[in-house]
């Protein structure tokens, strides 16, 4: 939570200060509000009778400081023209600066041409946001962490790892391994090994089609470890779990899992209900679905206060990267 003396801050400077919230995470925004000590920005959210969205913000926003929050999740679509809408009505209200807050970034994978006659889907959404009036981006977990660029305007890139980690930390694991579940993802296994103590693992993967991945073999020792497989994304949990069945059939005691957004699209939930995992971990960037909600082993973290410091410094222009290295 927020100290005192920054809550204090923040009042002072309330009504200079407004978030609105589109309609992907409400919750998250409210609890990001309740870490601020602040009310959450009033807007009308309504369709006109041919489907179109239609959002009239009620607060006075002119010459003030104003963040917008909006995951890009399923239906993908939809919530990314509520936020760019949302970011017209603030632009054309005379709102000082906005705030593009995306806790999850939907489209980052299309990031580049690996066949001919394709999209960079992830660029043109990029462009949209800066054309409807985002001065500024704060996202969590890109991608790719060199969708940044992509923005030409700056970009505020915050980790899941910030919240996870301290997570596992406090569970104190015993003789903990950490497995990166692909090649890809390795930086980030070796950043929480860093930070928990354990030691290091790679699986080596091949892909067999789009959805489905194969496990074949492992760089690094987890006979009689506890694992712990962290990643971005768990979207058809094909890698994870594939991962996950390499690593018990080696002599893995428990299995964990932590990822930043809890996707799980297509038959994700039946596969990691399939798989040899004790605990799956996701933070409330995107909003657990019902049927995620009856899986046993998912838990959620919210990512409410990591997001909420870092929209009190944007707002104070203070650091925001050193939330990464404690020197602040």
């Amino acid at each position: 939570m927020a100290t005192e003396s920054q809550k204090a801050e923040i009042k002072v400077l309330d009504d200079n200060l407004k978030i609105f919230s589109g309609s992907s995470n409400a919750a998250l925004a409210d609890a990001v509000c309740e870490y601020l000590g602040i009310e959450v920005g009033h807007a009308r959210i309504e369709r006109f009778p041919d489907g179109e969205r239609f959002i009239r913000v009620e607060d006075d926003v002119r010459g003030r400081d104003c963040f917008v929050m909006q995951s890009t999740c399923k239906p993908v679509d939809e919530h990314l023209v509520g936020l760019l809408i949302y970011l017209d009505c603030l632009r054309r209200a005379s709102a000082r600066r906005i705030t593009a807050v995306i806790p999850y970034f939907g489209y980052a994978r299309q990031d580049r041409k690996d066949e001919g006659r394709v999209p960079i889907t992830a660029k043109l959404v990029a462009n949209l946001i800066v054309t409807a009036g985002a001065d500024r981006v704060l996202a969590v977990d890109l991608h790719a962490p060199q969708l940044q660029g992509f923005f030409d305007i700056p970009v505020d890139h915050l980790t899941g790892e910030l919240v996870l980690s301290r997570y596992f930390r406090d569970k104190q694991i015993a003789n903990l391994a950490v497995v990166s579940p692909d090649v890809g993802n390795m930086k980030t296994a070796a950043m929480y090994a860093a930070h928990l103590g354990g030691e290091l693992a790679i699986v080596h993967k091949k892909r067999v089609s789009g959805s489905e991945v194969e496990a074949s073999e492992i760089i690094g020792d987890v006979q009689g470890r506890n694992v712990l497989m962290c990643d971005d994304i768990i979207a058809t949990a094909g890698t994870i779990c594939s991962a996950a069945k390499l690593v018990e059939r080696l002599g893995a005691e428990k299995i964990y899992v932590g990822a930043t957004h809890g996707v799980f699209a297509a038959e994700a939930l039946e596969r990691l209900a399939d798989a040899p995992i004790d605990e799956i971990v996701v933070t409330d960037t995107i909003p657990l679905s019902d049927e995620a909600k009856k899986v046993k082993n998912i838990k959620v973290l919210s990512a409410a206060d990591m997001l909420g410091e870092a929209i009190r410094r944007i707002h104070k222009d203070e650091s925001v990267s050193s939330l990464f290295n404690g020197s602040d």
